[in-house]
């Protein structure tokens, strides 16, 4: 398991550094120029070059990468063109709304597989309408699906909000940055519940096509599991159906589902970023959407890094599930 542990750290380094690369080679060819989306198409050439040199951005690319990858490794991200404060205290501000999106999105995709993959396998009577439901969601783009959860849910019907992660003037902020997890700090359930409430609809948007993803994946699994030689004595032995599932099918069927929901969880932090715009959620989406068009190349590099750390984490712990459940993997 160590073993496991030392080669995705030193991928993750890998990775880090190759995103990097890629990052710098495209600000080189990228036609955005931040120096003129800060100062105008119409300020003066002394001003270009003052802040040209500034920003550092007279010097070869390879000495900004390398200054860059030192920086990086003493944990300074840059300072953003546009908010003109570290980027590393930009994304302590926005990473946490990300995070508790993405964290609420994976555990409802992971529910939501599971129901449908034991529905399907048991042959639950109301099995065919929740998956007809899960697949006709996940058949639907992200955004539209964002939309018309607005317009059903709040124009509509009034039930849940549009936009925003709270409606309360008087939220707490700390310690953690995740509203759901303050309300309980801080003693008001308010709080949480407002923040609950705030998360349903993004939440589902996002989450629909990886618990569709993943429950195919899971269904397959179990249902080639059932028909083992094993699973047949089992049950003949007196268990039933669902003591076959749960005691003997599901840590067998586990592997292939953690390698989907791992990739699952990568393109799930890219679907995030959109919901973002859509509910108007302020995260590393509203951030990053901010910084593009300027060519904030330190924000966007922050922001890709992070998404990067977060990626190869997830899989890690995926990996050692994985090695958990199957030891002969990490054999």
């Amino acid at each position: 398991m160590s073993a496991l542990i030392v080669k995705r750290l030193a991928a993750m380094i890998a990775i880090l550094v190759g995103l990097s690369a890629v990052i710098f080679y495209l600000q080189s060819i990228s036609p955005l120029d931040p120096v003129h989306a800060q100062l105008g198409g119409q300020a003066s050439a002394e001003a270009v070059a003052q802040r040209t040199h500034e920003l550092g951005l007279d010097r070869p690319v390879t000495a900004q990468f390398w200054s860059y990858l030192v920086d990086l490794v003493h944990g300074d991200l840059g300072s953003s063109y546009r908010t003109r404060r570290s980027v590393t205290e930009d994304l302590g501000a926005y990473a946490p709304a990300t995070l508790e999106l993405a964290f609420y999105g994976i555990m409802t995709a992971v529910v939501l597989a599971a129901l449908l993959a034991f529905g399907s396998t048991l042959k639950w009577r109301g099995a065919v309408v929740f998956r007809t439901v899960l697949f006709v969601g996940a058949s639907t783009p992200t955004f539209l699906l964002g939309i018309l959860g607005i317009v059903i849910f709040y124009q509509q019907l009034g039930w849940l909000p549009a936009s925003g992660r709270t409606g309360l003037t008087d939220a707490p902020t700390g310690p953690t940055g995740l509203m759901t997890v303050d309300g309980l700090l801080n003693g008001r359930l308010d709080v949480t519940a407002d923040g609950l409430r705030h998360l349903v609809l993004p939440v589902v948007a996002i989450a629909l096509g990886p618990a569709v993803a993943i429950g195919r994946v899971l269904t397959s699994s179990l249902a080639a599991d059932q028909a083992s030689d094993y699973a047949r004595t089992a049950r003949s032995k007196g268990l039933s159906e669902w003591q076959v599932l749960v005691k003997h099918s599901l840590r067998n069927a586990m592997g292939a589902a953690l390698s989907m929901t791992g990739l699952q969880i990568g393109l799930m932090f890219a679907g995030v970023l959109v919901v973002e715009q859509v509910f108007g959620w302020p995260g590393l989406g509203q951030y990053i959407a901010q910084s593009i068009p300027v060519g904030d190349f330190p924000a966007i590099a922050g922001v890709t890094l992070i998404l990067g750390v977060v990626y190869i984490v997830v899989n890690t712990l995926v990996d050692i599930a994985q090695a958990k459940a199957d030891p002969r993997i990490a054999a």
